[in-house]
């Protein structure tokens, strides 16, 4: 193939536990359930409301940790849109014709 390779598109899935988590995103999602069974055994629950209120950090942690397509969870998303939205908007110019566009304004 002239002296060419393909790198497969799963690489990163070896690396990860099970195909899909990162040590990170068990660790949260341990810590989301475990405080849910915490909440569960401390709390009396007679409501259906205050189920889901004990619930919920489980839920948060799981809803964090999704993969998804193109991302690798919801998380990841989250991440960079704050890094997006909090980050430099001023893009400076350096690509490979930057040169041309400098003889261009000194010729005008």
């Amino acid at each position: 193939m002239n002296d060419s390779y393909l790198i497969p598109a799963n690489t990163k899935r070896g690396t990860l536990i099970l195909g899909w988590f990162k040590p990170f995103d068990l660790i949260l999602l341990g810590t989301g359930v475990l405080i849910s069974l915490v909440l569960l055994m401390t709390f009396p629950v007679a409501s259906n409301w205050q189920v889901i209120l004990v619930v919920l950090p489980g839920l948060i942690c799981a809803f964090l940790v999704i993969p998804i397509p193109n991302y690798h969870n919801i998380l990841t998303i989250i991440i960079e849109c704050y890094n997006f939205f909090t980050g430099r908007r001023n893009y400076i110019w350096k690509g490979w014709c930057v040169k041309d566009v400098q003889d261009v304004k000194k010729s005008n």
